[in-house]
């Protein structure tokens, strides 16, 4: 894809990247401090890559076409690794994002009418207000330094609490953010025996996330029984994503969800509706600050405009290429791995039963065969004539597993990063680079103090 720019791009920081032949243990090594750092410079210019994995063989896939192969045209052959379901299970139970087989099939035809367009629509107002009331309390703290990450994590938070819910987080947010935190800073990195023992296998680190698990389901647990006792007009309308999904059938089986089903359903939107958000959210506000050419470019883009409807949103092309460009630069879910169920063939390799397959869109979106300056920051490639391949840019995954959430997680960071620029110009105070780093999602190494003025 070739891209004309007029000015110079800017190209934000990167770890080092490894060198291509450090060892096995080398690797493990890094890998629990950041998976990025891992992949040396053949990662970005090979299409495919083949190595080893203990008795298995690994490759990593930088081909549209292959990957087209894995993630759609024989996705059942490939399943998550005993290391991701570990790394997972814990915090999303057997929700939607871990499901396999039938159990798969069912929720996602169950959930499906709670995200559909028209669904996410009639959840902007919640969005809205969130960002009402957090523009009202950014505006008591320009010109002084503030933690835009945090404030990010905390709009985001209320604003799934409030589409979920219809009520704040105000009592709940610190209990759930201190869930989150303590399962990132330990719990959610791979340790060794995580990546050579089998799930049915259990580590010692397995027992510390079972102890955990039973804490988290019970907070989301209390969280749906608050829920439930706030009530429903009878005949009245859903009004929140909870009425949605507690109301969903599967229109083939006639079922619902369980309300063990239901913990897991609801503990996966609303993790994986806020944290991912709000990272993306701060990746683009850092962007922005340093670019400040592209952030006037958004600002007056959304000039005189409310912005309080789906297509209020949908009017915000550039803002929409900037939140695009941002995560291809830092793609929330850094990482694709599965495990081959059975043989198949892969870009001309032979897959046996067991091997590894990694897609890794960090890597695929800064792959230098397939994009015009692959590590530069520059929005307007999402505005050209010739759209990225498909199979090329995997913010939200590809093919049936696709984020069920994708156009809410859309809407919400368009319509976030359009009115909060719109209202502020926002410049680093820091002047330490921000590395990203991989561990559960792309973040920042630490967070930066960043100072806001009103426009």
């Amino acid at each position: 894809m070739n891209i004309a720019s007029v000015r110079r791009p800017i190209i934000p920081p990167t770890p080092p990247r490894a060198p291509d032949n450090l060892s096995f243990f080398g690797r493990l090594a890094v890998i629990r401090q950041n998976m990025i750092a891992t992949w040396g410079q053949r990662a970005y210019e090979e299409e495919i890559i083949q190595g080893r994995f203990f008795l298995h063989k690994s490759f990593i896939l930088n081909q549209p076409d292959a990957i087209r192969h894995v993630l759609l045209s024989n996705y059942e052959n490939y399943t998550r690794t005993p290391a991701g379901i570990r790394m997972l299970r814990p915090v999303l139970g057997e929700g939607l994002l871990l499901a396999e087989g039938h159990a798969w099939t069912h929720q996602r035809r169950t959930l499906a009418p709670a995200f559909t367009p028209r669904a996410t629509a009639n959840l902007v107002p919640h969005m809205t207000a969130v960002l009402d009331e957090t523009i009202a309390k950014l505006d008591v703290r320009t010109n002084e330094p503030i933690d835009l990450r945090e404030i990010m994590q905390r709009m985001t938070l209320e604003i799934a609490g409030r589409t979920m819910f219809s009520f704040g987080m105000d009592r709940h947010g610190p209990t759930l953010r201190n869930f989150i935190m303590e399962y990132a800073e330990r719990l959610g990195r791979a340790y060794f025996l995580d990546m050579v023992l089998p799930v049915s296998w259990p580590t010692p680190m397995d027992r510390a996330r079972a102890r955990f698990r039973t804490r988290w389901t019970e907070f989301v647990a209390m969280l749906i029984a608050e829920r439930r006792a706030a009530g429903k007009k009878a005949g009245a309308p859903p009004r929140d994503l909870f009425d949605l999904m507690d109301e969903a059938r599967d229109p083939e089986t006639g079922k619902g969800f369980s309300d063990e089903q239901l913990v897991d359903e609801v503990a996966t939107m609303i993790l994986a509706g806020h944290e991912t958000t709000a990272t993306a959210l701060f990746w683009a506000l850092y962007l922005l600050a340093l670019d400040p050419d592209t952030q006037e470019e958004v600002a007056s883009e959304t000039c005189g405009e409310h912005l309080d409807s789906m297509a209020d949103i949908d009017r915000q092309k550039f803002t929409r290429a900037v939140v695009d460009e941002t995560m291809r630069l830092y793609p929330p879910a850094f990482l694709v791995a599965r495990a081959a169920r059975g043989k198949d063939v892969v870009a001309g390799a032979e897959v046996n039963k067991g091997d590894i397959i990694m897609i890794a869109p960090w890597l695929l979106h800064r792959h230098e065969k397939l994009w015009d300056q692959p590590n530069a920051f520059i929005p307007k490639r999402f505005m050209s004539k010739e759209p990225p391949d498909r199979f090329a840019y995997l913010p939200f995954g590809a093919g049936p597993r696709v984020c069920i959430g994708a156009p809410f997680a859309q809407a919400e960071s368009v319509l976030a990063l359009a009115r909060l620029i719109g209202a502020f110009r926002v410049e680093l105070v820091d002047a330490n680079p921000v590395i990203p780093y991989g561990v559960v999602t792309t973040q920042p190494d630490h967070s930066p103090l960043f100072r806001i003025t009103r426009r």
